[in-house]
């Protein structure tokens, strides 16, 4: 009996690992986003960061389009927003708002079944950044000037849509 309570475990698993897939998906095409936007550039990143995540992910091949893939990944980013929250004592800005919506799919290339979707994905995070001298940063130079804040942003997207689409929330 000792042996039976032993070896059935306490039902915990790590966070981040799991995958509410059908089995035969193996290979994830994840195009290239669209961007409709009016930042430069975000849907490369983007594209990139998601990739990343998948293949950190360990269980699936990714590739850069649809061809040859048992599932595909496409989203559009529809809009972008960056707005100051936080001010120093000069009343430049220090803290920023970042909100990012975008429309995702992810549909399974045998059976054209749409596995998961969101037509209105939005990821609000605020982000400290620092002022340039007495200069404050513009809303609109954020994602160009600070390159090291989109990237942390990214990243969270990144992670925030994967575990969206492999872990069924």
């Amino acid at each position: 009996m000792v042996l039976a309570l032993a070896s059935s475990g306490c039902g915990y698993a790590l966070a981040g690992r799991g995958s509410f897939l059908p089995d035969y998906i193996r290979t994830v095409g994840i195009p290239q986003l669209t961007n409709a936007s009016t930042f430069f550039e975000v849907e490369q990143i983007l594209t990139e960061k998601i990739r990343t995540e998948f293949i950190g992910r360990g269980r699936y091949t990714v590739v850069p389009d649809a061809a040859g893939a048992d599932a595909v990944l496409s989203a559009a980013i529809t809009s972008i927003s960056v707005q100051p929250v936080g001010f120093t004592e000069q009343q430049l800005a220090s803290r920023y708002l970042f909100t990012l919506t975008m429309k995702v799919q992810f549909v399974d290339a045998m059976t054209t079944q749409i596995l998961w979707s969101n037509d209105s994905l939005t990821f609000r995070e605020e982000y400290e950044l620092s002022t340039r001298g007495n200069q404050a940063l513009e809303g609109a130079a954020f994602l160009s000037q600070e390159r090291a804040s989109f990237d942390r942003i990214s990243n969270d997207v990144a992670r925030t849509v994967a575990t969206a689409i492999l872990e069924a929330f």
